[in-house]
């Protein structure tokens, strides 16, 4: 197994981000109520229209998703009329022969589940990424501050020249029309990684104070991670390796519960994706999936796990799609995540145009601004990532 480093944003991204986003006409005629919106033309509808003609838009939402899957094989929506179930998230896939999976990982073969993934391998890239990375943690966690040193951090600051060891997943359980990182889909080419080889990296190189794994979505792959887990607890000794996750959160609650029994015993952080507000439509729309195990999920993890954790073990992220995902909607899931603890870590994410949706500017400096204000309101830790793209962004659109 090669074990890759990260070099972070370079001046090359930077420069690709300004070409891509020289000034242009943003505004779009909404195919349903006709008004010029910003939207994108991979779903041709409006906010408003998701949000209020939800019936009215569903063919267009269901359209873009099948076109944007249909590229890399991929059903659209989750195959739902076979007896063969796979149960690893909310998608709870139902297959038949000739099915595969909504996230392209298994597939049914003579009336017989496969799977890519199985405790003893994965598809993944595995890499070094150098402390302090840009994890969505990293403002808070123990590698970014020293937060719960001796127990949990190797220094009582930031944990300069030590890593975390990234496992970037293929394949997911989401297909949000934004992603930032769109390669997962394209499982045909992914690198094969083994459990042992993954330990053995962890175990071999004292420099490496925890692992993260992300993606795509970890969910898919749990057999295998929870594998790596179980190995590396028992074998790592005394030697600090936090556990983290960042995932959209939709995985089988008791997978989840695990993955967190695994980040309480380490000091890992499980980072959800709260990418729309409970049950809004625009998770239907953004993500071809609805949120409510997403929501679920958060919720038990902090009920069962806040009080018993010595550092923060859950935070979540929101990317401010322009047009879409606006201050409102922030507010919302401020309110929810207040709910169960105003000390919870929310970040706010800047967007920049990636996957299916090029055609939108990065995140105009008000709105970002505005969901900030917003959030605290509700919530005592809030924190703006990417925030470097906010010099390039426009002041409103």
């Amino acid at each position: 197994m090669h074990i890759y480093v990260n070099t972070n944003y370079d001046s090359d991204y930077i420069r690709d981000i300004m070409l891509r986003l020289s000034p242009k006409a943003y505004k779009k005629s909404c195919a349903i109520c006709k008004n010029e919106k910003l939207l994108s033309s991979v779903l041709s509808v409006c906010r408003d229209c998701i949000i209020n003609r939800f019936e009215d838009a569903k063919d267009y939402i269901i359209n873009a998703h099948r076109k944007v899957r249909a590229r890399y094989l991929l059903p659209y929506p989750a195959p739902s009329d076979g007896n063969i179930i796979c149960s690893l998230c909310s998608n709870n896939c139902k297959m038949k022969n000739g099915d595969i999976s909504f996230c392209g990982l298994r597939w049914v073969e003579e009336n017989k589940l496969r799977s890519y993934v199985s405790p003893n391998q994965a598809l993944a890239y595995v890499y070094l990424d150098p402390h302090i990375t840009n994890c969505c943690a990293a403002w808070f966690c123990p590698a970014g501050t020293g937060l719960g040193y001796p127990e949990y951090s190797v220094t009582k600051g930031p944990e300069y020249g030590y890593s975390n060891l990234a496992v970037f997943f293929y394949g997911c359980n989401f297909n949000c029309l934004f992603c930032q990182n769109w390669e997962h889909k394209d499982v045909s080419g992914a690198p094969v990684v083994q459990t042992e080889d993954l330990v053995q990296a962890v175990i071999k190189n004292d420099k490496i104070t925890c692992i993260c794994y992300f993606g795509g979505s970890p969910e898919p792959h749990a057999p295998f991670f929870l594998k790596v887990n179980e190995e590396l607890l028992e074998r790592k000794g005394k030697r600090i390796v936090r556990i983290c996750y960042e995932w959209n959160g939709a995985g089988n609650s008791t997978i989840v519960r695990k993955a967190a029994e695994s980040a309480l015993l380490t000091g890992g952080v499980i980072k959800f994706d709260l990418k729309a507000p409970p049950g809004s439509p625009l998770s239907m729309a953004l993500s071809g999936v609805d949120n409510k195990r997403v929501y679920e999920n958060f919720e038990m993890v902090y009920r069962e796990f806040w009080s018993e954790a010595k550092i923060p073990i859950l935070t979540a992220t929101t990317l401010l799609v322009p047009g879409y995902i606006m201050p409102e909607d922030v507010e919302e899931i401020a309110q929810f995540i207040a709910s169960l603890n105003p000390e919870i870590p929310y970040s706010i994410l800047v967007f920049h145009p990636d996957g299916a949706m090029t055609d939108l500017p990065i995140t105009p400096r008000q709105i970002a601004e505005e969901s900030e204000r917003r959030a605290r309101k509700y919530l005592k830790h809030v924190n703006v990532g990417n925030k470097f793209l906010l010099t390039m962004a426009p002041e409103r659109i």
